[in-house]
């Protein structure tokens, strides 16, 4: 019955990643995924991942952070994760160290271009495509949040989830310093984060 109303069904879902999309945009989306991870198999990793397309996105964010420890020989847990937001919606070329990142939304924002930091959202328009963003590992000592707002990142709109058998959540994914001119309480009362996927 679920698919005749084009919803997708709960033994789909029970099986599934998160998603809140109805039947023809999921598929799509489960599709789009495929894409991107055979892509990856038959052409080597690419220049900038879609963060999207993975269902357990903590592991690869593991991964980036334990690339750079056997890299410079510095125990992993001295390290965490920097961000640096790029001016541009692609990109060719993989980093030296880290990973670009692509696929994310704000919601609550927007990101603005020329002034590289959030602003107000347009009239409108509930979400806001991110452009490429630079996972950097650091040394916990040298990263800094000031001027930037602590976005928590969920794979879903709902911002809720269930804590999974590994001890991370079912919907939060991770939380990334986004540039502010505005004091990051202004964006907290706008309940501003960053969307993994959209409902529609």
């Amino acid at each position: 019955s679920s698919l005749l109303v084009g919803k997708v069904p709960d033994l789909w879902s029970s099986h599934s990643y998160p998603s809140l999309k109805p039947l023809g945009s999921y598929v799509n989306d489960l599709v789009a995924r495929l894409k991107f991870l055979q892509a990856w198999f038959e052409n080597d990793k690419p220049p900038c991942f879609w963060v999207s397309g993975f269902y357990f996105t903590q592991a690869f964010l593991t991964g980036v952070k334990q690339n750079y420890a056997r890299k410079y020989t510095i125990p992993i847990d001295r390290l965490d994760l920097d961000f640096e937001v790029l001016p541009c919606d692609e990109i060719d070329t993989s980093p030296e160290d880290g990973a670009y990142i692509s696929g994310l939304f704000l919601e609550g924002a927007r990101w603005d271009n020329k002034k590289m930091a959030l602003a107000e959202s347009l009239p409108k328009i509930l979400y806001d495509a991110m452009p490429v963003i630079w996972l950097k590992p650091a040394l916990k000592s040298d990263i800094s949040t000031e001027g930037k707002y602590v976005s928590p990142v969920y794979k879903t709109s709902a911002r809720q989830g269930q804590l999974s058998t590994t001890g991370h959540s079912t919907n939060y994914v991770v939380a990334i310093n986004v540039p502010t001119i505005k004091p990051q309480k202004h964006w907290v009362l706008r309940g501003t984060c960053l969307l993994c996927s959209l409902d529609d």
